[in-house]
């Protein structure tokens, strides 16, 4: 097949939704399809332009995986605020779908035989929709997270009027296109709420890369490098310090336990909410702060947790699924999150790890200290954990399933069962 990414974040971003999108270029082009990707410079999840990319020009690549699988890139220009939220997080969505609305209709001409369109942004949506129109292709739109949800809910927009229009703008785009997956069963329940037929609607969960990212029989070697004592309980969260994680209860509960020297947090990551995390929590001697950790050493940096903390919050439930749970489960290490037991992200941890109540800082320290003095709870969860990752986290089982959904499609017969 001949297939036609579109969407905003792509590697080398090394996080988030770049991290799944340029794996899913890689796999499909490791198979043997021809992929096109019309992308945005990196800047995630530091909300600066990486090093070689400018935000105002348009640049085409060849880039290549170490599969030796290749894909076409076009990197169009977009507006990247330094504090994102908001009317400017909305102004920088719609300045890529502005800037790759031309390159998406050029890709016309090469008659691709699939358009995939990964949201955020569904901005995107019109200009990839036009493109198959005009070539004959059929249409995936890939949820990654429910952002027009996610905005109101969040109360990053304001309710009313607003809220309306947009939904009902978002209910027309999701009704253009063939199919409309998503993360999680609770996430699918949400868009056939939203009038998407259930044949319509696969599921799509992100991926763990199994094999590069797995439990670790010796300490990892970051424990030495941050001084770490052997005997210490490292509480671990790492990835985007954004607005949407309410990470302030890791501040609240380190502050409950500063008292403990059994227990360290390790905080690791890039995004708009670190500095000011830094700043609330600048009396405190109980946690680390390392920077994103390059790809080569995600295994080291998962390993080092002995649990893993998943702070989520409540109002943002089943609006998005952190892909940062897949990597935590492949390690086999416990892990902590902050979910009501009904959440997708509940169901998942309730059989590996610990759940406390969303916005309760007393709650995880209390939580916290107890797994960290279970060591045999801690081991016996991450067996569950690591278990739970071989049998429903394989990229290749997944990406299966999407190829061939996708080749039935692309000839016309639906496989979808869901």
């Amino acid at each position: 097949m001949k297939i036609l990414i579109h969407g905003i974040n792509f590697a080398p971003d090394l996080i988030g939704i770049a991290k799944y999108t340029g794996e899913m270029a890689g796999w499909l082009a490791a198979q043997g399809h021809a992929v096109r990707v019309v992308t945005a410079p990196p800047y995630y999840p530091a909300w600066r332009v990486g090093d070689g990319y400018g935000a105002g020009r348009y640049q085409r690549e060849n880039w290549r995986w170490d599969s030796g699988a290749s894909a076409e890139l076009w990197r169009c220009p977009l507006w990247v605020p330094a504090q994102p939220g908001g009317a400017k997080r909305l102004a920088h969505l719609a300045s890529f779908a502005a800037t790759s609305a031309p390159v998406m209709l050029a890709q016309a001409r090469w008659r691709p035989d699939l358009v995939v369109v990964i949201e955020p942004t569904l901005f995107c949506a019109p200009a990839a929709l036009l493109a198959a129109r005009l070539c004959g292709a059929r249409t995936w739109l890939h949820i990654q997270d429910l952002e027009v949800d996610a905005a109101f809910d969040l109360g990053l927009l304001p309710e009313g009027g607003l809220r309306r229009f947009a939904l009902g703008c978002e209910g027309a785009l999701l009704r253009g296109f063939d199919r409309v997956s998503t993360l999680s069963e609770a996430m699918r329940e949400r868009l056939i709420a939203k009038g998407i037929a259930p044949e319509r609607a696969p599921l799509l969960p992100n991926w763990a890369d199994i094999e590069s990212i797995r439990p670790l029989s010796i300490p990892s070697p970051l424990r030495a490098e941050l001084n770490i004592a052997p005997e210490t309980v490292v509480a671990l969260y790492s990835g985007n310090l954004g607005e949407k994680q309410g990470l302030e209860l890791l501040v609240e509960a380190a502050r409950a336990l500063k008292d403990d020297p059994s227990v360290v947090f390790v905080i690791g990551g890039a995004g708009s909410a670190r500095e000011r995390l830094m700043a609330l929590a600048e009396d405190l001697t109980n946690i680390r702060w390392i920077p994103l950790q390059p790809a080569e050493r995600l295994n080291d940096l998962l390993n080092l947790a002995d649990i893993h903390l998943l702070p989520q919050r409540a109002d943002a439930a089943d609006l998005v699924m952190p892909s940062k749970l897949t990597g935590m489960l492949a390690s086999g290490r416990a892990v902590l999150a902050t979910a009501s037991p009904d959440t997708q992200v509940g169901r998942v941890v309730a059989g590996c790890g610990v759940l406390v109540p969303p916005g309760d800082g007393t709650a995880l320290a209390a939580a916290l200290a107890t797994l960290a003095a279970d060591p045999a709870r801690r081991r016996a969860l991450g067996v569950a954990a690591r278990a739970y990752a071989e049998e429903n986290l394989a990229q290749g089982a997944i990406m299966s399933r999407f190829q061939d959904e996708a080749a039935a499609l692309v000839g016309g017969v639906s496989t979808a069962t869901r």
